[in-house]
């Protein structure tokens, strides 16, 4: 197996300061790489979303080009301390935020780019700026010594190209992912307002008065709770599991807001009434503290209180789904209207949200175009789901050297 060696930063890097300028110089101007964009991404996005009044020295001196990482110098937690993210290009009158560093490679042929962003988001170099920042008594901060005196491991150009070539397949295919359900959610969304809510396909034939106004003869207004059953999770802390038990984890507010369940979430019995159980594909409505509404897509786990598991015998899932979706707006409004402590809605504002129900015939026209592309977001869900557990159990394996570029090349092959 090939052995890594080992440099300080400082012997592969220069390190630079970022641009700090005050509020009023910003909104407007040339691309600017802010410390959120450095936090959230480990590749620079394609184009950078903020804009700052710069001159041309500026620009020349605080400049972006590929290869280049920039790392955050402070924060208020240790997992904000020294997160990275690196350019895969030039971005020309781009400039960086103060509160970031660059480090520039002293030699780019032999660091490749893609390698080092996923390397320094690894567990393991990640845990050096853990130890940092705990054992600063105030905010913590960066300093450029502490940061040149880092110590990483580096393989050959060819082997870090081929560790990156892995890696960025799988983040490539989540990210196509990821676009393709977006569209998918919006055509959805507006097929939704055409049909049910502008009427737009019946707009030649015959209308009735309803409480909701005009809608198309041989259609009914009903409620939302006529339409779904909204089941309340339980206090899952009631349901703590034994030694000896199998267990679940414990799906509350913000697990549905992530998307997935991590290490940190609370577990329960798997022996909780099945009714409680969620599984992929289920409809999920927070309606209390954050009011939201989406498809689970995490695993099985146990449905906590606050949160409704979302089912009818009678309508189709894209139908309450999209139907629940359109009341949110109003339904987050009463929330912080009524919201002393945490906001929410109670169970009367269900039966008070109006929906329209179309004839059998259109019903059935309109199953075949909506489940269709309901089923395919959450296969494509499901499926970033399975990709990101592969990357993530690979990643701390191959910045390690602890498997082999050849193995790993098999998953692909």
């Amino acid at each position: 197996m090939e052995e890594w060696k080992e440099y300080r930063l400082g012997e592969v890097y220069d390190v630079h300061n970022g641009l700090s300028k005050g509020r009023m110089f910003f909104g407007s101007g040339y691309p600017f790489l802010s410390f959120k964009t450095v936090f959230n991404n480990y590749f620079l996005p394609p184009a950078l979303p903020d804009l700052v009044q710069s001159d041309e020295k500026e620009q020349n001196f605080y400049d972006i080009k590929r290869g280049d990482v920039f790392v955050t110098r402070t924060s208020e937690t240790p997992e904000e301390l020294g997160m990275s993210s690196v350019a895969l290009r030039d971005y020309p009158l781009a400039t960086y935020n103060g509160f970031t560093k660059r480090l520039r490679p002293k030699d780019a042929s032999t660091i490749y780019p893609e390698f080092i962003g996923y390397y320094l988001r690894s567990t393991k170099f990640r845990a050096v700026f853990y130890g940092l920042a705990s054992s600063m008594s105030t905010r913590a901060s960066l300093s450029n010594g502490d940061l040149l005196e880092m110590r990483i491991f580096l393989p050959s150009l060819e082997t870090q190209k081929s560790i990156a070539t892995i890696l960025k397949c799988l983040d490539d295919k989540i990210e196509l992912n990821r676009k393709i359900n977006s569209n998918l959610e919006e055509q959805a969304k507006a097929l939704f307002k055409s049909w049910f809510i502008d009427f737009e396909p019946f707009k030649d034939g015959k209308f009735v008065d309803s409480e909701l106004g005009m809608i198309p003869e041989g259609w009914k207004v009903l409620s939302l709770d006529e339409i779904a059953d909204y089941l309340n999770g339980l206090a899952m802390q009631k349901f703590r599991p034994t030694a000896e038990e199998d267990h679940l984890p414990v799906l509350k507010i913000k697990e549905l807001g992530q998307g997935y369940c991590d290490g940190s979430c609370d577990i329960c019995s798997s022996d909780v009434p099945s009714q409680y159980i969620v599984n992929d594909g289920d409809v999920i409505f927070s309606w209390s503290g954050t009011l939201m509404v989406d498809v689970w897509c995490g695993g099985r786990c146990g449905l906590n209180q606050h949160l409704f598991k979302v089912t009818s015998k009678e309508y189709p899932k894209w139908f309450y789904l999209m139907w629940t979706l359109e009341h949110l707006n109003r339904f987050i409004h009463i929330a912080k209207d009524k919201a002393v402590t945490m906001g929410h809605i109670k169970r009367e504002e269900l039966h008070k949200a109006k929906v329209v129900v179309p004839s059998t015939a259109v019903f059935n026209k309109a199953n075949m175009i909506f489940a269709p592309i309901l089923n395919e977001m959450i296969n494509t869900r499901i499926s970033n789901r399975k990709l990101i557990a592969v990357r993530d159990t690979l990643l701390p394996k191959l910045m390690s050297g602890e498997i082999d570029v050849e193995h790993s090349k098999l998953l692909f092959i």
